[in-house]
């Protein structure tokens, strides 16, 4: 009860890339890189179990970007043709490869990696992938007729990683969707539906991970536009909550979201953010469990999963450090008071 978790990813070692930098090159090539990237994750695996995480991943150290890290193995795109993209409805405009032609997956992409991880932690893994909207959002396209179209391509490719994945030992499969924070409409006229897609048939849990972003300038700029409440989650979960997704996320510490809107999501299990990704401070253990208790008025703490409001590559390492020994021990301090 109240196992805690983390939404994605983890800062990389300064070794490793530039720190506190989305995008940032590694700092080795070819089998040197690898090595770096797997002490990388063994790190953060032994910093998880000692903090008390219970659902423990590979913080993404095997990936420059959450997107890119995945389809940069796809066939079907031309990563010399860059296109100016408008990044989440224009927040930010960002040079992005172009989808030419049919795309496919020659062989699994992160196979590799759960073996490590999996080979190294008895506690449960979870893996994350970009969801089939949100790829269509950071990705150009000069190939198919319509995004649906295309996000129920990538849907299908990413059914075939995912059932691998969970063939080797995942026991969590998590999907990143913060564009369905952005565009509602479309979540419900397609998004949900290629989501479903992308689970077909998995025995595994199932996760998707639905947040306002990095803390990054643009990211804290539009929560800025977004009023006294954020309600955004509210046109979605009525229909995530007849979806085939096991568990939903939603940034909580720190933010404007009316925790209420948990309860449009009675049949499934939530993820609760109750650490922030600001740069600046690190929770008490006493304030993660205000926000647990508080997301317990609308949840059952049997179906409540405390987690970070999402990845955190952005911050320095040690203050993420501390946002997971403050995580562990928050709910820590629920969990013994029930």
């Amino acid at each position: 009860m109240l196992d805690t978790t983390i939404a994605g990813s983890l800062p990389k070692p300064e070794w490793l890339a530039e720190p506190e930098k989305l995008w940032a090159a590694w700092r080795f090539e070819g089998e040197e890189l690898k090595r770096a990237q797997e002490r990388a994750a063994a790190e953060w695996l032994r910093h998880q179990e000692a903090a008390g995480i219970d659902i423990v991943t590979d913080g993404e150290q095997f990936r420059i970007h959450f997107v890119h890290g995945f389809l940069e193995h796809i066939k079907g795109i031309d990563w010399e043709k860059k296109t100016a993209m408008g990044i989440r409805d224009n927040r930010y405009t960002v040079q992005v490869p172009t989808v030419t032609g049919p795309v496919s997956r020659p062989q699994s992409v992160h196979l590799d990696e759960v073996r490590f991880m999996r080979a190294r932690t008895t506690r449960k893994l979870k893996f994350t992938l970009p969801g089939p909207m949100t790829i269509c959002d950071t990705i150009a396209d000069d190939y198919f007729e319509s995004r649906p179209d295309m996000a129920l391509a990538f849907a299908g490719i990413l059914n075939e990683e995912v059932r691998e994945l969970a063939a080797a030992g995942v026991d969590v499969v998590q999907f990143d969707e913060p564009a369905f924070n952005v565009f509602m409409d479309d979540v419900k006229s397609w998004g949900i539906a290629a989501l479903d897609r992308a689970v077909e048939g998995l025995a595994c849990t199932t996760a998707v991970h639905i947040c306002y972003g990095y803390g990054i300038e643009e990211n804290l700029r539009w929560k800025d536009t977004l009023g006294d409440e954020w309600r955004q989650y509210e046109e979605i979960f009525p229909a995530l909550n007849t979806s085939r997704i096991d568990q939903i996320s939603l940034e909580c510490a720190e933010s404007r979201v009316p925790l209420s809107l948990m309860g449009l999501l009675k049949d499934k299990e939530v993820m609760v953010g109750a650490v922030a990704v600001t740069p600046d401070r690190v929770e008490t253990p006493e304030e993660v469990a205000a926000t647990i208790r508080a997301a317990m008025r609308y949840v059952d703490p049997e179906r409540l999963y405390p987690c970070t409001n999402c990845g955190m590559t952005p911050i320095p390492y040690e203050i993420a450090l501390g946002k997971l020994n403050s995580l562990a021990a928050g709910a820590a301090l629920v969990r013994n008071s029930l």
